[in-house]
């Protein structure tokens, strides 16, 4: 791919030579990046998505005609950033103060959805899938600080000293059409990732965030009743899961699954109803940040991992020489084991691999917190696309690479040409 100089216009559609797929450019030039990999921004008929632009402000990409015409970009609200598109109408839900607002993706029009009580100070938020609820995470008032000291041989860092700080936290609902305000859960975790089932209006999923060796990270819990329950119970020393998301049946919870970390590499996924497991095992090259599901549920993506990445560390946390991880966005198909087991088949797990196909040099791509992005791949509605961000193709401004969202064709109609030395 290479990148491009401030002077050259950055490129906005091209084959990429080491995978033969189609990649076009969503963002304007001054740069823009979707959202994360588990958040809604796309409307429920498919033909458009959301995105933020460099400064801000959200913005529409039309992608009816994707690959057919130039994507259309389009400022909705300037200096704006949503939270997710909604499930039923052509909008896109924000919080302006204490009020929770919808902007209406082709006529800019805004209303109130709710106004928010003074208990309610989340900083992440979700709506339910029937959206009579807003669901968030905020500090809890009445919690204890209760700090705790992390087990020797940790990570060290920031995100250990978070974790160990004690971080008393609440899930709350708020009703949209009374403004009920109801705390549902209380803990003194570092509380994060919360979502909403796609097909159930009262299942959610959170996690515990911090060293996820120390941590039962995936959790699942109801708006209308119950304690929250553990996804994944750890069964060895320095077992990690996380990075969490909903099928779009809403019946699974998928999550990345390591035993032990930097070991051996799985796509784990549990059926919320019948308890069903299902393990799909990755090739260490094959590891990603973040996975994800098509809508129809056949196939998988996964956004590769940078060069300090938890793939490419031995498993006491040496970097490998040369390192292990593979920068690609990946497509998976899934392959179940040959034969079953006589013993009853609910209490085992059903064991498979993912095949790979890459779909975009990510060689480039900076991938670190500080001064890259996660690429954070999301399928189209259609399933034709893979939606990303990236920016290899970014010069540096003030030290930082500006990014950019993409979309890459599933299908690939050309042969790669070079395998880019690699």
């Amino acid at each position: 791919m290479g990148t491009s100089s401030g002077a050259e216009r950055l490129p906005s559609d091209w084959i990429d030579p080491a995978t033969g797929h189609r990649v076009i450019r969503l963002s304007p030039d001054e740069g823009g990046a979707s959202l994360y990999f588990h958040q809604r921004y796309y409307t429920p008929e498919g033909d458009k998505m959301i995105l933020h632009t460099r400064d801000g402000s959200l913005a529409t990409v039309d992608i009816a005609a994707l690959g057919v015409s130039p994507p259309k970009i389009e400022v909705i609200a300037a200096r704006t950033r949503a939270f997710a598109t909604a499930w039923r109408t052509r909008e896109a839900y924000v919080t302006r103060g204490d009020t929770v607002v919808a902007i209406h993706l082709d006529t800019k029009a805004e209303r109130e959805v709710v106004k928010l009580p003074p208990q309610a100070r989340g900083r992440q938020t979700a709506i339910n899938c029937d959206e009579t609820l807003l669901v968030a995470i905020g500090p809890d008032p009445e919690g204890e600080i209760r700090p705790r000291t992390a087990p020797p041989g940790g990570l060290g860092g920031t995100l250990e000293a978070n974790w160990a700080a004690g971080t008393p936290k609440m899930i709350y609902t708020v009703d949209i059409r009374t403004g009920e305000f109801r705390v549902i859960h209380r803990e003194n975790d570092w509380t994060n990732h919360l979502q909403c089932s796609p097909t159930d209006p009262q299942q959610i999923v959170f996690c515990h965030e911090g060293p996820w060796h120390f941590n039962d990270r995936v959790w699942t819990m109801r708006a209308d009743g119950g304690g929250p329950v553990l996804v994944h119970e750890r069964t060895m020393n320095m077992e990690i899961a996380g990075h969490e998301f909903f099928g779009h049946d809403g019946k699974t919870i998928w999550y990345d699954l390591q035993t032990p970390r930097s070991g051996v590499f799985w796509l784990a996924g549990l059926n919320l109803e019948t308890r069903q497991r299902t393990w799909y095992n990755l090739r260490r090259e094959e590891w990603s940040v973040h996975y994800n599901v098509s809508p129809d549920g056949t196939l998988f993506s996964g956004d590769g991992g940078g060069p300090t990445s938890v793939a490419a560390r031995t498993l006491d946390g040496e970097l490998l020489d040369p390192p292990g991880n593979g920068q690609w966005m990946y497509l998976f198909r899934p392959v179940m084991a040959r034969g079953s087991s006589f013993r009853d088949r609910g209490a085992l797990i059903d064991v498979g691999r993912l095949v790979s196909e890459r779909l975009v040099d990510m060689s480039n791509h900076d991938y670190s917190k500080d001064k890259g992005i996660e690429p954070n791949g999301t399928f189209t509605p259609d399933g034709k696309w893979l939606v990303f961000s990236g920016n290899f193709h970014s010069p540096r401004v003030d030290g930082r690479r500006i990014n950019h969202t993409y979309a890459v064709e599933i299908a690939r109609t050309h042969e790669a040409v070079t395998t880019s030395g690699r």
